[in-house]
């Protein structure tokens, strides 16, 4: 019987007969593992990307060699956050307001970038706003507004960039959720957000499996207590109950996420689809 090759579509059955394999061809892999981190040349829009973490994963994909488009809402730094990235690593920025609870907006950001840039890869749907009550507390006009933005926002641009993705052949999107969509965390309450955040990892896993079939690729990264300006006016007590429950006792800073969404961003994640980093010091372990 003839052995199949790594990439091969059929085998000899020993009678003369063909079978043909379904198996879908390997990528070309670099050998070098720090090759395998380079995203020179590639487009990425990163949503929410004048924030904390939108910031710092635009700093560690720039670094790594990629052209970044920041979307933001309100930011008045946006700009000149971009013009500070192209300066530190030498790569093209370019900002667009867009409001990612707008499908019309997000698909003309979409379209924009790709006319600038030429090209889209990645997109990294990071865009996000927290809850201020609980499932009962929480008035309906705003319980509508988060799961605009947190929910809606992240299907809307998965779905524009998915579509731009399909047409070429290749495409990945990353999603920000939250250790949030895995545990009911205290002691605020923030029932939207929590639901918004495990819509999310399981939209992630959906649509991995309809993307794989033409080459794209989804996954999600979930951080969990992050040192940034959502959450710097929070209470000193309610601060000191989460480094509680948190075995590493402590929040992170933002430039720890930055690998993460690196690695999902790159050719080193060529295998990984429908997967959920979770980046929460241990909170989710307990």
């Amino acid at each position: 019987m003839t052995a199949s090759n790594r990439n091969g579509n059929s085998n000899g059955n020993g009678n003369g007969a063909t079978r043909v394999s379904i198996r879908a061809p390997n990528p070309q892999i670099e050998d070098s593992v720090f090759k395998m981190f380079r995203l020179d040349g590639k487009t990425v829009i990163i949503t929410g990307g004048a924030g904390g973490i939108g910031y710092e994963i635009a700093r560690g994909l720039a670094e790594a060699g990629a052209n970044i488009a920041i979307w933001y809402h309100t930011s008045k730094h946006a700009a000149a956050l971009a013009s500070t990235i192209s300066a530190d690593f030498g790569i093209k920025t370019k900002t667009y307001q867009v409001a990612v609870e707008d499908y019309a907006a997000v698909e003309k950001g979409v379209v924009d970038v790709v006319r600038d840039f030429g090209r889209l890869d990645i997109m990294i749907a990071n865009a996000g706003i927290p809850t201020k009550a609980g499932g009962l507390d929480d008035r309906v006009e705003d319980w509508n507004r988060v799961r605009a933005i947190d929910f809606d926002g992240a299907y809307y641009c998965a779905r524009a960039a998915g579509l731009v993705f399909r047409a070429q052949g290749f495409g990945n999107c990353i999603f920000t959720a939250s250790m949030s969509g895995h545990a009911a965390n205290v002691p605020q309450e923030q029932t939207c957000y929590n639901a918004c955040k495990a819509g999310v990892i399981h939209l992630a896993k959906s649509l991995a499996v309809e993307w794989a079939k033409w080459g794209g690729r989804v996954n999600c990264v979930s951080p969990g207590y992050i040192d940034t300006a959502i959450s710097a006016d929070c209470p000193f007590e309610m601060k000191e109950e989460w480094f509680s429950l948190t075995p590493l006792r402590r929040d992170a800073d933002p430039r720890e996420l930055k690998a993460a969404y690196l690695y999902l961003a790159s050719d080193a994640s060529t295998y990984t689809t429908g997967a959920d980093i979770v980046v929460d010091g241990g909170y989710t372990a307990r």
